[in-house]
């Protein structure tokens, strides 16, 4: 796969929860908070600071730097697990209680494929640590998963390459966002909304 400047690991997982989302954290370096992202920020504080450990036999880095070359990604994983025999288990840090969510799965999934490039060793599985419940969710990096991070990533090179915002969604997840205030969807979003008001506008007989 050809790449041009490596794309952050951060950027899957938002731009496969919201397109425009992505688009204006990465693009146009557009950022606000809300409770949500400021929990995530206290959830962080904990693996954000380098280091390392041993326990039992086991290597535990925290802020590990990762990167692919072959599909143009870099980052950092909050923890990576390395076993005796070198095998790497990356442990995502999520605020919020025990839930299944594709876009963390997703993060997680590039992060695995990182370091299965940066240790040439496989690496079948990873975890998502939610904070409020002190659980962890394993995931199994399947085929299906990294053909996704791969299509996803086409995706957002598609949209680097447009020199365009994408379309609010304009839905529920949209409640949740800290963009909200500056990405307008329901405004941007409603289609007949502005079809109108564009009519309106270059109609010397409208009212």
């Amino acid at each position: 796969m050809e790449t041009s400047d490596p794309i952050m690991l951060s950027a899957l997982e938002h731009y496969s929860y919201c397109p425009r989302q992505y688009a204006l954290i990465h693009i146009e370096q557009a950022f606000d908070h809300n409770v949500h992202t400021k929990r995530g920020d206290a959830v962080h504080e904990r693996v954000d600071e380098p280091g390392l450990e041993v326990r039992e036999g086991m290597r535990i880095e925290r802020a590990l730097p990762v990167w692919s070359e072959q599909l143009g990604l870099i980052g950092k994983c909050d923890v990576v697990e390395f076993n005796r025999d070198g095998i790497a288990y990356p442990v995502e840090y999520k605020h919020g209680t025990k839930r299944v969510k594709e876009h963390d799965d997703l993060q997680l999934a590039a992060q695995a494929m990182c370091l299965e490039e940066m240790t040439g060793k496989p690496l079948p599985k990873g975890a998502i640590y939610h904070f409020s419940s002190r659980k962890r969710r394993e995931v199994n990096i399947t085929l299906a998963l990294r053909e996704k991070v791969a299509v996803v990533l086409v995706a957002i090179r598609d949209v680097i390459g447009s020199g365009q915002l994408p379309r609010p969604v304009n839905d529920k997840r949209c409640d949740q966002c800290s963009l909200k205030e500056i990405c307008q969807p329901a405004a941007i979003g409603n289609v007949s909304v502005i079809t109108r008001a564009h009519q309106r506008l270059f109609d010397p007989d409208s009212n």
